[in-house]
């Protein structure tokens, strides 16, 4: 019989992780085991990808459903055939318990190429929000690493001071040799967004993601019409179900780009359909993680390689904790490898 436990950890950031919304010093993770009471030495690990202010099961009632899936799984009731849609960081979790208890703990979920440490997954360098001296020294750091693509996160020191940055990097770097994707997270207000994206195209900018806040769907649908940038969605997806809506989201407002948070959005299986969906109406997109642990982390980036979507994709936060469960995740500049000669250090959670 399937039984379930649950785990929780305080994870710390090496540095304080800023965007539009605030900034975040630690990250509070549960985790989910499950294991077969005949053989309780064998567990599958899975991550509640939670992230505050975000996460649309970010209520008061988290935490008291997270012990009632479990209670229900120890009495054998609980029906893991239908998602928990209100609580994706819940499902996410049960999705990468179940692969990981199936293949006997080994956190191997999608066997690969990427997996046998033979070929890896081509990242962008994430700039985080801070002062502006701040963000051109993250730049310098991730541009002598190697990356030939930097995402930056804007909306929280004044546009000038941002627009002056990215000013600056273009100088010297052209659009040929460096790729800039920026991540406004809902910033920019309606009134002033087209304006600001007529001034950023000036820099041959890549896309930037949610310029406008989520549920503002006429001035979305407006803008992606008449932007000289593309726009990538992002909170945008969140909380939107069954298929039928994310098919009439996106008809509605028709972006160029959608990304997708597998942590977020209930796991590999419900961002299919997003996948599915953008496929048939020629809308591009990329996977990104949302401040997972290794855990988490993990099972996107190995889902991420069966897809093979040759751009770069937004997994570099397995380095943000001072205290992440150690893993084969191994980061070389831009490029993301499986080392399989790396072991997992999972004996705290297990």
């Amino acid at each position: 019989m399937l039984k379930a436990e649950l785990r929780y950890k305080e994870f710390i950031y090496r540095r304080p992780a800023t965007t539009s919304r605030g900034t975040y010093t630690q990250k509070n993770v549960w985790f989910i085991l499950l294991f077969d009471e005949d053989h309780p030495q064998i567990k599958g690990i899975g991550e509640c990808s939670l992230f505050p202010g975000l996460s649309i099961d970010d209520r008061e009632d988290f935490e008291p459903t997270l012990k009632t899936v479990v209670d229900s799984i120890n009495r054998g009731t609980f029906d893991f055939s239908t998602p928990l849609l209100e609580f994706p960081s819940i499902q996410f979790a049960l999705e990468t318990a179940q692969k990981d208890l199936q293949a006997n703990g080994t956190k191997l979920l999608f066997p690969s190429a990427f997996t046998r440490g033979e070929d890896f997954i081509r990242i962008n360098g994430l700039i985080w929000m801070g002062d502006r001296r701040d963000m051109e020294n993250q730049i310098d750091q991730k541009l002598s690493q190697g990356f030939s693509c930097v995402k930056m996160k804007i909306g929280a020191i004044g546009f000038e001071d941002e627009f002056e940055v990215l000013t600056q990097l273009r100088k010297r770097y052209p659009a040929s040799d460096l790729e800039i994707r920026l991540d406004a997270n809902g910033a920019f207000a309606p009134a002033e967004a087209l304006e600001k994206l007529k001034r950023l195209s000036e820099l041959t900018v890549h896309s930037i993601e949610q310029p406008i806040r989520q549920k503002q769907i006429e001035e979305m649908a407006k803008l992606c019409a008449e932007t000289p940038i593309p726009i990538a969605l992002d909170e945008e997806l969140l909380g939107i179900f069954p298929r039928e809506k994310k098919e009439q989201l996106l008809n509605e407002i028709q972006p160029q780009y959608i990304i997708l948070k597998p942590g977020l959005l209930g796991g590999t299986e419900l961002s299919e359909e997003w996948i599915e969906a953008a496929d048939q109406r020629n809308i591009g997109w990329w996977i990104t993680s949302a401040l997972e642990t290794n855990i988490g982390l993990n099972a996107i980036a190995q889902w991420t390689y069966t897809l093979q979507k040759d751009m770069p994709h937004g997994l570099s936060t397995g380095a943000l904790f001072e205290n992440n469960i150690q893993s084969p995740l191994n980061l070389e500049g831009e490029r993301l490898y499986y080392s399989p000669e790396r072991h997992w250090e999972v004996e705290e959670l297990v």
